[in-house]
């Protein structure tokens, strides 16, 4: 038994990869589940309450990715109201995976909260949004994970004063995160993992959200203290979408549960000499004399 190493949890960030369609949606959670993964995550927006008069009307920035004539309709078009998201959260329970999500404004937070999920996520764009955290500490009583990508460490150090305030610093999960998609690999500052675990011995526990390619690093993570893995999870990484490109279609989803699992298992000290070895011993040993 690995008493040093908890087993990790691994979270499938679908977002809005599902392209604003429920069906997808749907097939991306049974895909997740197929692949091992211990949450389905998605993300939850109010575009009119968090998005400014500009930025609703302004035009998306890639224009190929976008699913509307503005910014703010395109993200109207991927989202999900309140109703679909309990439906996806019974339709995660009802075949064996956890329901997660991200929000990024007080409709959405407190929307979710009625749903009462395992934990919800704040995003590195709103970890600054003190009333989103506010909401969240004093209505909710599950664990709250935050996102640090994006965030200074004068802002850190703020998010940490408010949750000691808010006496919610034992359910708070921060995650190492570094913002870009894909984040190149001299830039995932994986030793960001130790710094929170050495500074931070009150907080509930440390995670990493990867936006790198490949599946490498999170084995490192994990391996450098991470108890959450999420990475971003879709059907098809040529999809339409911001996301796709950074993501992970099943068969790497697949592998990585695999490679973390293994990894758990091996991350022990030898007592002594293991019983596998007896064998190899007598036939390969050196008999002293």
């Amino acid at each position: 038994m690995n008493e040093l190493y908890q087993i990790p949890t691994i979270i499938a960030e679908i977002g809005c990869n599902h392209k604003g369609d429920f069906e997808i949606a749907k097939e991306l959670i049974q895909l997740a589940k197929d692949c091992g993964a211990d949450y389905a995550k998605f993300q939850k927006r109010n575009p009119r309450e968090l998005l400014t008069k500009e930025q609703y009307n302004a035009p998306h920035s890639v224009s190929y990715n976008a699913y509307g004539d503005s910014y703010g309709a395109h993200r109207e078009f991927l989202e999900f109201d309140i109703d679909q998201h309990r439906q996806l959260k019974e339709y995660c329970e009802s075949i064996g995976i956890g329901y997660a999500t991200s929000v990024w404004d007080l409709t959405s937070a407190k929307e979710i909260i009625g749903l009462e999920p395992d934990f919800i996520k704040v995003p590195s764009a709103c970890n600054n949004h003190k009333a989103l955290l506010q909401v969240l500490m004093e209505s909710y009583t599950g664990d709250i994970h935050v996102s640090l990508g994006m965030t200074t460490k004068e802002e850190e150090n703020q998010l940490i004063e408010l949750f000691k305030r808010g006496q919610a610093i034992g359910r708070l999960v921060l995650y190492s995160c570094t913002s870009a998609y894909p984040v190149p690999f001299d830039q995932v500052c994986l030793l960001e993992i130790k710094r929170l675990k050495e500074s931070y011995k009150d907080i509930k526990d440390v995670g990493f959200s990867g936006h790198h390619l490949g599946i490498a690093i999170d084995v490192a993570a994990y391996t450098l203290g991470a108890s959450y893995i999420e990475r971003h999870f879709t059907k098809d990484r040529t999809w339409k979408g911001t996301d796709h490109a950074a993501s992970l279609e099943p068969s790497g989803l697949q592998k990585l549960v695999r490679n973390i699992r293994a990894t758990h298992s091996a991350l022990t000290y030898k007592e002594n000499m293991s019983e596998i070895e007896m064998t190899q011993r007598q036939k390969l040993k050196y008999k002293t004399k």
